[in-house]
């Protein structure tokens, strides 16, 4: 999950990325952004982020400006010590309004609503909202098979086959079983896109997981979760305290 923050208060940035962090430590904070201007800058000559968290008075004038200014199709989460601007945060594409200080159980939850509106939007989104993905799946629906190359061969992979799939080192390789493995040139996130989510979870920025291959679940550490599937592997599969809720959701599916 990429986040830009945008806040003026460098202490309050920093506390804000830090309980992110140990929200879920696959999130990315691309930036931190001081002003006004430097957000419009930044968001005008950058990739659009998932998520946007901003405080509303910043040095040079109210974060408002910055979304009239730039077209802004992330999700936003206004952060203030005041509540007067709770209905203009709601008008600016915002999900969530969080009073200062921010307390880690409140973020939580913040984001927590923030997954359920994703998840939302990938269940309801109309062509335009992500053309790649609707234009995949108008032609062919999720994937049946992925193809590889494997000895100057190019061999068919049953979706239903691939028990695990494991991003390592730049690389992206599927899990068969049986000590098999194949090196793909997809990213791990296209084929995210690519499977059907009934079958396959996202973890992490790692791991995508097949549900008839998981063994069981064992609480992890600060409310974590560590999934142990039926093939021996050996790095951990952790999903974040903040997937947690969304992933056991899926497994009863």
């Amino acid at each position: 999950m990429k986040v830009v923050i945008i806040e003026d208060e460098l202490k309050t940035a920093r506390e804000l990325k830090s309980m992110l962090l140990a929200l879920d430590e696959d999130i990315e904070v691309l930036t931190v952004l001081r002003s006004v201007s430097s957000a419009i800058t930044w968001l005008s000559n950058n990739p659009q982020p998932e998520l946007i968290f901003s405080d509303i008075q910043l040095g040079d004038g109210l974060s408002f400006e910055i979304f009239q200014a730039v077209k802004v199709e992330a999700s936003i989460i206004f952060c203030t010590a005041f509540d007067a601007y709770a209905i203009r945060a709601f008008e600016s594409n915002s999900i969530d309004y969080l009073l200062k200080p921010i307390e880690e159980g409140m973020l939580q939850k913040s984001m927590e609503k923030y997954i359920r509106f994703k998840e939302h939007l990938l269940n309801t989104e109309q062509p335009g909202k992500n053309l790649e993905k609707v234009l995949i799946q108008m032609d062919t629906g999720y994937k049946q098979n992925i193809l590889v190359n494997f000895r100057e061969k190019i061999i068919p992979v049953r979706a239903i086959d691939i028990q695990l799939i494991h991003a390592s080192a730049g690389s992206v390789f599927l899990h068969t079983g049986a000590d098999k493995s194949y090196a793909v040139q997809y990213t791990i996130e296209q084929l995210e896109a690519l499977l059907n989510p009934r079958q396959f979870f996202r973890a992490n920025r790692q791991f995508i997981i097949n549900r008839d291959f998981i063994q069981n679940i064992e609480y992890y550490f600060n409310r974590k979760l560590i999934v142990a599937l039926k093939i021996e592997f050996p790095e951990k599969i952790v999903v974040s305290k903040i997937k947690a809720p969304s992933f056991l959701k899926w497994m009863e599916m």
